[in-house]
């Protein structure tokens, strides 16, 4: 295995089952999960409609069907995608991965601007591929090789008038800065944006990878900022553990492209089986505004109770808790600590942040009263007993 992908804890943790919010761990113990796979276990593990959904596909003998034919369930996928997502005359077009839909999205609106430069936001998080990577707005997720094309980062004072020009085929942000710690745009920051893209003809694409599907406590994160995004960049929870990522956007952008451009994986039948049964899940049992109320709760029992050198931080379910020493700077050093001490009291939690200083929570959507409760007193234990 390659050295690149880092394992957490001192020791690796080697999952063999779940149900519900928690998780079997190689060894024996129960673990409350508080990371959800990286946001992707949006409905927990061994949920009765999603294997029921997923055996049926099984069960037809067809797991695999490229984008050269049809299947039904990615018809019916990408149609409520688009009609969920807010954009008249939408187009959709499937992929495997968040990074893989960035991609998607560069090719599409550079080809639709004839344009090469993007504009990206400082403290962003795009994806590991080459032009995702270019995008990312954090030096430590950066490489030393040049990007593929141009790019240029925004800070919060930044004037976007002076950049915007014809050499810029896009801006590409996050709602919810996730990697980075769950620190969300200033409010109005992302319609400043609009307001002097759009005029220009610019494209906003939005990175709803992991702010999506109800998360933050709407249905996409882009709906709290007042703006109607070109494009919505999408992965994650959707699949509800299955691989499925993709871009939903204008029509005409999505249509730019000159050269044909197929996918063997993207939107196959397993994953746009998951799909829709996850869409619908959201729906019937209304994880939109539980993620919300329950996601406030949440980040208002911890802000109270974790002390002066954590800051809770995010939007919904998608949260984070940014430690600092008595300086009032990053102290990385703690956050590693109480990771591991949630580990050693049964809470799966995520390390980040632009300086390392983050825990990071992504519960299932699924995640009940109690289960907060429960996770809350754990966190809290783990940070008085490092502090």
């Amino acid at each position: 295995m390659a050295h690149w992908p880092p394992l957490f804890y001192s020791t690796p943790l080697e999952i063999v089952a779940g149900e519900g919010r928690e998780l079997l761990a190689s060894d024996g113990r129960r673990y409350l999960d508080f990371y959800g796979g990286v946001a992707v276990n949006l409905l927990g593990y061994a949920d009765v409609e999603l294997d029921k959904a997923v055996s049926e596909q099984m069960a037809s003998g067809v797991v695999h069907c490229s984008t050269f034919y049809l299947h039904h369930k990615q018809v019916e996928l990408a149609e409520a995608i688009a009609a969920r997502s807010g954009i008249p005359d939408a187009a959709v077009f499937f992929t495997t991965s968040g990074s893989e839909a960035v991609e998607a999205a560069l090719l599409a609106v550079r080809e639709y601007r004839k344009a090469e430069r993007v504009l990206a936001v400082e403290g962003s998080y795009h994806g590991r591929t080459l032009g995702a990577l270019a995008c990312t707005g954090q030096p430590g997720w950066q490489g030393q090789v040049r990007n593929p094309f141009p790019v240029t980062f925004l800070d919060e004072q930044q004037d976007l008038g002076e950049e915007v020009g014809d050499d810029v085929a896009a801006l590409i942000a996050e709602p919810v800065q996730g990697v980075a710690g769950a620190v969300p745009l200033a409010q109005g920051r992302l319609r400043g944006y609009q307001d002097v893209l759009a005029p220009a003809g610019v494209p906003l694409v939005v990175d709803e990878v992991q702010t999506g599907w109800g998360r933050t406590g709407r249905w996409w994160g882009y709906q709290w900022h007042g703006v109607r995004p070109d494009v919505i960049v999408f992965a994650k929870g959707l699949g509800g553990g299955f691989t499925i990522g993709g871009v939903v956007g204008r029509r005409e952008i999505l249509s730019a492209l000159p050269m044909p451009s197929i996918s063997t994986f993207g939107g196959g039948p397993l994953a746009a089986a998951a799909g829709l049964c996850v869409v619908q899940a959201i729906e019937s049992r209304g994880l939109v505004a539980h993620a919300g109320r329950l996601g406030r709760s949440l980040a208002h029992e911890l802000g109270r109770r974790l002390g002066d050198r954590a800051r809770v931080q995010g939007q919904g379910l998608l949260l984070g808790i940014a430690f600092h020493d008595a300086a009032g700077g990053p102290d990385a050093a703690l956050a590693a600590a109480v990771h591991e001490e949630c580990r050693r009291r049964g809470l799966l939690v995520g390390l980040g942040g632009t300086a390392g200083n983050c825990l990071r929570l992504m519960p299932p959507l699924t995640l009940t009263e109690e289960e907060a409760r429960c996770g809350t007193e754990l966190l809290v234990a783990a940070v008085a007993s490092c502090s």
